[in-house]
């Protein structure tokens, strides 16, 4: 039965990492979509979301005037926004929400904005596509769609900005989340349990970018504790990239996974996963 939401048509937010290092993330995750009937349209002029870590602790009033361009983007498309990225998700999301919650800040942002020509607008609203997938799509509908039971033992990474702030998210179990576990066992993977699942993958925050040697030892020691798993899912293209510079099996997007269990070669969703 069909979540909550019958939404089928988006703005798709593809972010900066996805277009310019992982196009195989969004390939994956438009044949998927156009086997699930969601329809998804580019957002020209988007810009970077941006990133909620460094700009947001730095200045956020200009975090929310760019955050709200994009918004804005969406809102003259007259659709809601989805998106295969944590951070971007961290960031828009969150706009969105305090946006919508306060009007001194539209009205900061409307003011902004309206020196390019642009307007807020409806404030629409953010979606994450694996979030979407699990509570507005819903496991029995997706689950028609699964022509082959895959038995991949899965590392699950749910990263940060997934879960938290609990206020702006649908599930508030950020200790011991199960949804991408779920959705990752749909296709016939085990999920499996690992010492480190619910920490950083330490890129965030400009960690990465600050103290790269600390980023790396943090992803080291995550994927350390990984003994019985032969790849790691992740819903996060810049988590993706971290665990994939120390981790010695694959580190995979969901949409690859959940389109081997569709029927798509490995060559169509850019993977070769060695069991």
């Amino acid at each position: 039965m069909r979540g909550l939401s019958t939404k089928s048509d988006f703005s798709l937010f593809l972010g900066c990492l996805i277009p310019n290092r992982l196009p195989e993330i969004e390939k994956s995750t438009r044949l998927v979509c156009e086997r699930l009937g969601i329809n998804l349209h580019d957002m020209k002029g988007a810009s970077c979301c941006p990133a909620p870590g460094v700009m947001k602790s730095f200045d956020k009033a200009l975090w929310l005037k760019i955050a709200g361009r994009n918004l804005d983007i969406a809102a003259n498309m007259g659709m809601d926004i989805i998106t295969l990225c944590n951070g971007c998700y961290g960031t828009l999301k969150d706009a969105s929400m305090e946006l919508k919650d306060d009007p001194e800040l539209q009205e900061v942002v409307r003011a902004s904005l309206s020196t390019i020509d642009r307007d807020l607008g409806k404030i629409v609203d953010v979606y994450h596509f694996v979030e979407y997938l699990y509570f507005d799509y819903g496991l029995d509908d997706l689950s028609d769609h699964i022509t082959k039971k895959l038995d991949y033992k899965v590392a699950a990474h749910y990263g940060c900005h997934l879960l938290k702030p609990i206020k702006y998210r649908r599930t508030k179990d950020f200790d011991a989340p199960t949804f991408f576990d779920e959705l990752i066992e749909l296709t016939g993977s085990t999920s499996v349990d690992y010492v480190e699942k619910n920490t950083c993958c330490g890129a965030g925050g400009g960690l990465r970018s600050g103290l790269k040697d600390v980023a790396l030892d943090i992803a080291r020691k995550k994927v350390a504790s990984i003994k019985d798993a032969n790849m790691i899912v992740t819903p996060c293209p810049f988590c993706h990239m971290q665990l994939a510079q120390v981790s010695n099996i694959p580190v995979v997007y969901y949409s690859q996974l959940l389109a081997l269990s569709m029927g798509f070669s490995e060559e169509e969703v850019g993977m070769a996963v060695g069991k």
